[in-house]
């Protein structure tokens, strides 16, 4: 059990990002998430590492949106 402690379910994951569960589903659909399901019961689940990476990137100063101000 503990080797599925570095996965967090769709849910867990989705309050992780600040997202709907449905964004990360299709995120997986477009190949943009790695989805991996449980073994026994087929949940989805996302990576902790991965989501970590994808927090970082949104987060990076080439993703933030700029203000420019309008000429006067």
């Amino acid at each position: 059990m503990s080797k599925l402690d570095r996965y967090l379910r769709i849910a867990e994951a989705a309050e992780y990002l600040g997202v709907a569960p449905n964004t990360l589903r299709n995120w997986g659909r477009a190949g943009k998430i790695t989805e991996r399901r449980h073994p026994v019961n087929h949940y989805r689940l996302y990576a902790r590492e991965e989501l970590k990476c994808l927090l970082t990137q949104a987060e990076s100063p080439a993703n933030l949106p700029t203000t420019k101000r309008k000429p006067r």
